[in-house]
């Protein structure tokens, strides 16, 4: 055992990653309690939209079923107490409503960085408090240390920089990342994964997760398109019960208040406005986009914007992909209080992308420019951009638009 025995909580998706931390945790000495979060029903029909029962067996997500019992497997293997929270309503409201909303409004959602934000990191921390837990564990690829000088806590890449995930978790604040660690920060998966057989932890061997997790067929638009129908007919028929009680007729009503925007069809244009065809929604495009657009030219075509005022897809060539400033907003600061004067940073503009050298700047508007030092390509409104100073996550925002 090294330095002081905590009680930890430890995030268990039943993956290696965090079986491993758990295991890790225990034999450095620590008092762990493994809890799963029970976020999604996967027996709903717009979670499974567009695919055969054959491909779903092939996705592969976390949090399902099997992976609770994973962890349950793996909790009771190391001989740890262990809770399942059910959290559904929650990852509903706050997770799985803006990623539908934002498809709706042409843009590209990261549903992981809110359920990092929301649920592991606001209400699974709020969970383990409650137990009485010191510190909330979970299995990201990331680092987090107190910097004496400024006095704040940095966020830092995990050293494997194809693990890397510091990207997903920008939104962290001074007050949880006091609270969070990642103990396999410090090492690259491959020995992750023999940790985790050094051990003898039953899911060694498990393949990692991958992809949406409350959308194992991957197809995002067939999802969107399902759970809007799901919404309408339970709206509907929890109006016609009310109706019936009132002894009045039924609202028209179709769309739940709760989800802001429809599926609306529209035309594919050039940036000349010349039409090129019909879409059936914006919600199934994303800028750089080239395969099933519907349209040919006799040359490459690739969505170049998505803009839910016209209901147009505009489509383009390849160089007009390429832009050199985005603003974003909703900013979260970490390594520093606040912006106040333009900063040098590598931007990173969507997880797998190489950051690239930019200047950041305030507008007055509460939103900040980035401006880079070469166009990048295919820059994508409601997907994140994240400032780095050299491994030290700086902050970040969500792109709004680019020029």
């Amino acid at each position: 055992m090294t330095g002081i025995r905590e009680k930890i909580v430890v995030a268990m998706s039943g993956g290696v990653d965090s079986s491993t931390t758990a295991a890790l945790l225990q034999a450095r000495g620590h008092d762990i309690v493994g809890l799963s979060m029970q976020l999604w029903d996967y027996t709903r029909a717009e979670s499974t939209a567009g695919k055969s029962e054959e491909e779903l067996k092939k996705s592969g997500t976390c949090c399902s079923i099997d992976d609770i019992h994973d962890a349950r497997r793996v909790a009771r293997f190391l001989n740890l107490p262990f809770y399942v929270v059910n959290f559904e309503k929650a990852f509903e409201q706050e997770v799985v409503v803006p990623f539908v909303e934002s498809y709706l409004a042409g843009e590209t959602p990261i549903p992981c960085v809110r359920c990092n934000t929301f649920m592991k990191f606001d209400h699974l921390l709020n969970r383990a408090t409650q137990i009485g837990a010191a510190k909330l564990a979970t299995g990201h690829y990331a680092r987090v240390r107190f910097n004496e000088t400024t006095g704040r806590h940095e966020l830092l890449r995990g050293v494997d920089a194809g693990k890397d995930q510091s990207y997903f978790l920008f939104e962290m604040t001074q007050a949880q990342l006091s609270r969070v660690i990642f103990p396999l920060g410090g090492y690259p998966k491959s020995e992750v994964r023999a940790m985790a057989e050094q051990y003898g932890l039953p899911v060694f061997e498990k393949p990692d997760s991958q992809e949406i997790c409350f959308i194992p067929s991957k197809n995002y638009s067939a999802f969107v398109e399902s759970y809007i129908d799901s919404r309408e007919q339970t709206d509907s028929q929890e109006e016609e019960l009310s109706a019936v009680g009132a002894g009045k007729a039924p609202s028209t009503t179709t769309m739940p208040e709760d989800v802001k925007g429809s599926v609306r069809s529209g035309e594919i244009v050039l940036h000349d406005g010349a039409v090129l065809g019909k879409h059936r929604g914006i919600h199934q495009f994303t800028v750089g986009q080239r395969k099933g657009l519907g349209v040919a030219v006799g040359e490459p075509l690739y969505v170049i914007q998505t803009d839910v005022a016209t209901n147009r897809v505009v489509v383009g060539k390849s160089a007009e992909l390429m832009k050199s400033v985005l603003i974003a907003g909703k900013l979260n600061w970490i390594s520093i209080e606040s912006l106040t004067t333009p900063i040098r940073v590598k931007a990173q503009i969507r997880n797998r992308h190489e950051a690239a050298d930019a200047t950041v700047s305030n507008t007055d508007d509460g939103n900040v420019e980035v401006l880079f030092d070469t166009p990048q390509r295919a820059i994508t409104p409601g997907q994140a951009v994240v400032f780095y100073d050299n491994e030290v996550v700086v902050g970040g925002g969500w792109i709004r638009e680019s020029r």
